[in-house]
């Protein structure tokens, strides 16, 4: 008798280890890689951009557009250049604020970091608009004088800070090197 209930007990036992616990959701690794640039050169602007990504040119636009492409991070960064008045810069950099601040509504906080070369007369702004927000980075660059860029970067996914906060980290150190080597013709 004891045989059996030992026998019943092990079959018991043994079966009953089928039992599967569910595992908590998680986030794909995103293999990022090393930071490494090429240059882009056109007849008004130059700078440095990621090696991981690529330019699309937009047509039919009075001033410059175009997007600098992630693709294997599904993100873009859509940049335009005008050529200004000085008296008009007031005006565009009011409208590039009121522009970033739309995101007020959804976002957690916005940090401002200036940027200043003056050797290279080159003067910019940062926006790291921090939770779930479209477009966690918006940035610009100008002179003062003669011309405006502005870039602004999206992802093409819904928006959760705490999944692409490895590849926006990346592509914040990729603006930042464009800002840095960022000249106007």
């Amino acid at each position: 008798m004891k045989k059996a209930c030992f026998f019943f007990s092990l079959i018991f036992f043994l079966a009953s280890c089928n039992h599967r616990t569910p595992k908590s959701s998680g986030y794909f690794r995103i293999d990022i890689g090393e930071h490494t640039y090429q240059n882009f050169e056109d007849k008004n602007i130059s700078f440095q951009y990621s090696g991981q990504s690529y330019i699309e040119p937009l047509k039919g636009q009075e001033d410059e557009w175009f997007n600098i492409v992630y693709p294997a991070f599904r993100a873009k960064i859509y940049c335009s250049y005008m050529h200004i008045q000085a008296k008009d810069f007031a005006a565009i950099s009011e409208d590039n604020r009121k522009f970033t601040y739309q995101h007020v509504l959804k976002a957690d906080d916005i940090q401002m970091y200036l940027y200043e070369y003056p050797e290279e007369k080159i003067y910019g702004v940062m926006y790291e608009i921090q939770g779930n927000v479209a477009s966690p980075i918006q940035f610009s660059l100008s002179d003062s004088v003669s011309y405006f860029f502005r870039g602004s970067l999206y992802f093409d996914c819904t928006p959760n800070q705490d999944s692409i906060a490895p590849v926006l980290n990346y592509i914040k150190g990729d603006i930042i090197e464009l800002s840095r080597s960022f000249r106007s013709k």
